[in-house]
């Protein structure tokens, strides 16, 4: 059970070393990364790549720990109790298995993707580190003890919106996706488009990484934005000599929509323009 990337995934090689020693050390795998760099996608190509199944639980704001063990329905039994329902009879009837109960009791070893930890209460991780380490929880409700029957390869995300706890850190391994150079993106580009003009490819690049090397953007573009930003120039058929001759004064590139995201980063691109002709002009 090795993980060697994929036909669909560039998968550089201190990432797939980071896959394998998670997978041999039976310890969750904590990858952090640049929104957009490939981190969700990464756990759907590590299953397709050893052949196993993935349980997805994607983290919000209002999720707690306990959700991802199992929920009891107390109001249900209570009002169901009152009709006279003969289900209040087993309590099981009330317990709604969550993603960690349903990696545990597969027969056969899955992935579990814990996707955005970052993004729930800070105290989210802590709570889960008895689970994680012992692959096995209590259920209060029933009495039994829900026990994994093979350790499932947990994979957990974070855009690094607030810091984890070192309690919680210590049982990771940990890797870190550096966001791709021009190599390593000319290979994400070519998997995607494969039938792309490299001279398209080579103009776009310029000027992608251009944009990301302006000082006080608010938000870079990722690389999932980049690979909609060609898209666009190809279904347009931009030619690649209107992003090489690009007039300096204007600086917001064509189809600028699909790179800049927020009015902040496109009014510092017109602030440069201003600047830019304004120094042409004297």
């Amino acid at each position: 059970m090795k993980f060697e990337g994929t036909k669909d995934y560039v998968a550089t090689e201190d990432l797939r070393v980071a896959v394998n020693a998670a997978i041999t050390l039976e310890r969750p795998l904590l990858v952090k990364g640049e929104p957009g760099t490939g981190k969700t996608v990464l756990a759907h190509e590590v299953a397709q790549a050893i052949g196993v199944d993935l349980i997805e639980w994607h983290i919000k704001s209002t999720i707690k720990a306990q959700q991802g063990l199992y929920e009891y329905d107390a109001v249900s039994r209570l009002r169901d109790s009152q009709l006279g329902d003969e289900r209040v009879q087993d309590i099981r009837n009330y317990i709604k298995r969550g993603k960690l109960w349903d990696a545990f009791t597969c027969d056969e070893r899955v992935i579990l993707l814990i996707d955005e930890i970052d993004k729930a209460d800070i105290e989210f991780p802590n709570d889960l580190l008895l689970e994680l380490d012992r692959m096995e929880f209590f259920v209060y409700e029933t009495g039994e003890v829900v026990k994994a029957k093979e350790r499932p390869i947990v994979i957990i995300t974070s855009n690094n919106e607030k810091e984890l706890p070192d309690a919680f850190l210590r049982r990771c391994f940990f890797h870190y996706i550096q966001f791709p150079d021009e190599d390593t993106m000319k290979k994400i580009i070519d998997v995607h488009y494969p039938d792309i003009k490299q001279k398209l490819v080579a103009e776009a690049l310029k000027v992608f990484y251009e944009v990301r090397d302006v000082p006080g953007m608010k938000k870079k573009p990722s690389t999932s934005e980049l690979l909609d930003w060609l898209k666009l120039l190809m279904v347009e058929d931009i030619d690649e000599s209107v992003l090489r001759e690009r007039d300096p004064s204007k600086l917001i590139p064509p189809l600028h929509g699909a790179l800049l995201k927020n009015e902040q980063d496109v009014h510092l691109f017109e602030r440069l323009a201003f600047l830019a002709r304004r120094e042409r002009n004297n």
